[in-house]
């Protein structure tokens, strides 16, 4: 049995349907439409910040629980950060910046492992703070706002802790120290980085390195 040859008359193009453009999802709308601002970048951690901004009506009064959010969410409020919170709270950027910057527990600058606030309130100045801050300096070579090269221990001060009857106070790790000399205070931050070198090791040794 012979075969037949294919048709060799004009062949008609294959008609290939046009795509439509995308559209964003209802839920991608719903987000855009949400923002106050325009997000720094594509970081979801933003959209946390935004949520608690948004929960409190983008009030000016949602500035401390936004930096708070910023702060819990990145370690650290940086430049994006107080852009993106005075720009959707529409309150002037310095004064989201003398929020930030009035607080101890907001830090504009990534921290150490540990950190250890030093108040320099006034009853903490009379009781001697100036003798805690000299003392972390001489042992760790730390000014206020500066961090260890090894990332373990972050020093900052705060205007007051709230705590006069326990001058003079610290903060480390989140725990109030009170009532600190220099001696207790430096033995204190050795303890914190002692235990934190000696969990390096194990995790060294247990990885083989």
């Amino acid at each position: 049995m012979s075969l037949k040859s294919a048709p060799t008359g004009p062949t008609h193009p294959r008609v290939v349907p046009i795509q439509p453009s995308e559209t964003p999802s209802p839920a991608k709308s719903a987000t855009v439409k949400s923002l106050r601002a325009e997000l720094p970048n594509d970081d979801k951690r933003w959209l946390l910040i935004n949520a608690t901004m948004r929960r409190l009506g983008y009030e000016s009064h949602a500035l401390i629980e936004a930096l708070h959010t910023a702060q819990e969410s990145f370690g650290y409020i940086d430049d994006d950060a107080l852009r993106f919170i005075a720009t959707s709270l529409k309150v002037p950027l310095s004064q989201a910046y003398g929020v930030a910057t009035f607080y101890h527990f907001f830090t504009m600058k990534p921290l150490g492992k540990h950190t250890c606030v030093v108040c320099t309130g006034t009853a903490c100045y009379i009781r001697g703070c100036t003798e805690l801050l000299q003392a972390i300096e001489e042992n760790y070579h730390l000014h206020s706002g500066e961090t260890t090269p090894d990332g373990l221990l972050s020093l900052t001060t705060a205007r007051c802790l709230g705590a006069c009857g326990l001058a003079p106070a610290a903060v480390l790790d989140s725990e109030v120290a009170p009532k600190m000399t220099p001696e207790q205070l430096i033995a204190r931050l050795k303890a914190l980085i002692e235990t934190e070198n000696s969990v390096r090791g194990e995790e060294m040794s247990a990885h083989g390195t």
